[in-house]
């Protein structure tokens, strides 16, 4: 069955279907659960309430054939309600290297990702390291093709300075 149909059959209240969809989306939302909340267990978590989430609103997907933009989507969502819970009892605040991301293992560059805000962020993790394309990234946002674009141009410059500004440090 393609993902489409699989949606359907869920929608139609297959309980299989769906979890068949979750398992073919699971590795992908756990890199991007990982990369916005850096710990195993609270990536688990996110998976958890996403999966519930999806499930209980499924009914309310229009088009089948974006199951995967529409459940990323709502991962994000609970990820950075999750991160601002976190922040309002928690005056220190650590930068993690997310070792699930499929990138070179730069330190500085984890560093310098985690420190975007969080509009940058997501543009950087979707289009990067979870190879997404820019309209792709845009229908999972929500947002125009050139908001991505220049949010994207933002996000690379703001990493650019700071690690140059890391270089310079270092030197």
């Amino acid at each position: 069955m393609t993902p489409a149909q699989l949606t359907i059959a869920a929608q139609k209240g297959d309980a299989e279907a769906f979890a068949a969809l979750m398992e073919m989306h699971q590795s992908r939302l756990y890199r991007i659960a990982y990369a916005y909340l850096h710990n195993e267990g609270d990536a688990l978590e996110a998976i958890q309430e996403t999966t519930f989430r999806a499930y209980r609103k499924l009914q309310k997907l229009k088009e089948p054939s974006y199951f995967a933009t529409w459940v990323i989507r709502i991962l994000l969502n609970y990820c950075a309600d999750e991160r601002k819970r976190k922040s309002r009892f928690s005056h220190v605040t650590e930068i993690h290297e997310p070792s699930g991301w499929d990138r070179p293992e730069d330190p500085d560059l984890a560093a310098a990702v985690t420190g975007l805000d969080r509009n940058c962020k997501q543009i950087i993790i979707l289009s990067y390291f979870e190879g997404f394309s820019l309209t792709e990234v845009a229908d999972i946002l929500e947002i125009p093709t050139g908001t991505v674009k220049s949010r994207l141009h933002r996000a690379l410059g703001q990493l650019r300075d700071q690690l140059e500004t890391k270089g310079d440090a270092s030197s």
